[in-house]
């Protein structure tokens, strides 16, 4: 996969990550709010993703700034050459219970969002994350790493943190699946 591919992949994923939780947001009140045995319930979750996604935001703006400084003192063209494009190194992240980890307190959800702001950001959020990877056309994303600890990644570049970010919503959607699953089950039995 050549530069352009990783970022047009990149793109698509957030477009699918957008389309992916709207119907998410128009579920009844009664089962957004509904609290599993084990967990957040679906309304929990969608913040925590807006939150995580606010955090993870805060390091992709810092690194395409330093990428793009980077790019203007560093033969992009040769690094690009001897790059290697592996986005599969994040795969596991989309998958729920795949490692332990222990989310900071401010990932959180604090319920002080209403689920239409919640909606909003998240759109906003998605937006932003394709701004920045047009900012970054070129392959300026891969001149800057910072170490991500989560499930124990290591130094990852720009790109891959955006495509860490889709890959922790699409995470969540298995998990919001399955509060989904549970309160069918406690329906079913009232």
């Amino acid at each position: 996969m050549n530069i352009n591919q990783t970022i047009l992949f990149i793109d698509e994923e957030l477009t699918q990550t957008l389309n992916d939780y709207q119907n998410w947001f128009v579920l009844k009140p009664e089962v957004l709010s509904f609290k599993p045995q084990v967990g957040w319930s679906i309304e929990q979750i969608l913040e925590h993703v807006t939150l995580t996604n606010h955090f993870l935001l805060i390091l992709i703006r810092k690194g395409k700034r330093k990428a793009i400084e980077l790019s203007t003192k560093k033969d992009l063209k040769s690094v690009l050459e001897s790059y290697q494009y592996n986005l599969q190194a994040l795969d596991a992240i989309a998958k729920h219970k795949s490692f332990n980890w222990i989310r900071p307190e401010h990932m959180e959800p604090k319920g002080d969002k209403e689920l239409g702001q919640i909606r909003s950001l998240l759109d906003d959020q998605i937006k932003e994350c394709k701004d920045l990877l047009k900012e970054m056309k070129n392959g300026e994303g891969i001149l800057y790493k910072t170490t991500m600890t989560v499930n124990n990644l290591g130094k990852i570049n720009v790109y891959q943190y955006i495509y860490f970010l889709c890959q922790h919503a699409k995470r969540h959607i298995v998990q919001m699946q399955k509060v989904m699953n549970e309160y069918s089950k406690f329906k079913e039995a009232e």
